[in-house]
């Protein structure tokens, strides 16, 4: 199975690089770019044996290794059958 995890600050954490972005976006001619927020993407291949064990595990990883619960939220975005590779 693969899945995709976000991880994003959380709304009222201040966001500096996402700061850094919107003024460079400004910079750049992009005067409509209000807001950014940055965050991280994670694709995960895993050998669980069903949805429900994918499931219990990218929430133990989201929880415990790739998010700091005190300043960011994760969401595990989509959970798919690993495609076979073509040999």
């Amino acid at each position: 199975m693969r899945a995709t995890i976000f991880v994003t600050l959380k709304a009222d954490v201040l966001d500096p690089q996402g700061k850094a972005i919107q003024r460079a976006a400004a910079s750049l001619g992009y005067r409509d770019v209000a807001q950014v927020r940055q965050g991280k993407l994670f694709e995960v291949t895993l050998d669980a044996p069903d949805r429900a064990a994918a499931e219990r595990l990218l929430r133990e990883m989201g929880e415990k290794l790739l998010s700091n619960p005190v300043i960011e939220d994760y969401r595990i975005d989509r959970i798919e059958d690993a495609k076979p590779t073509a040999r």
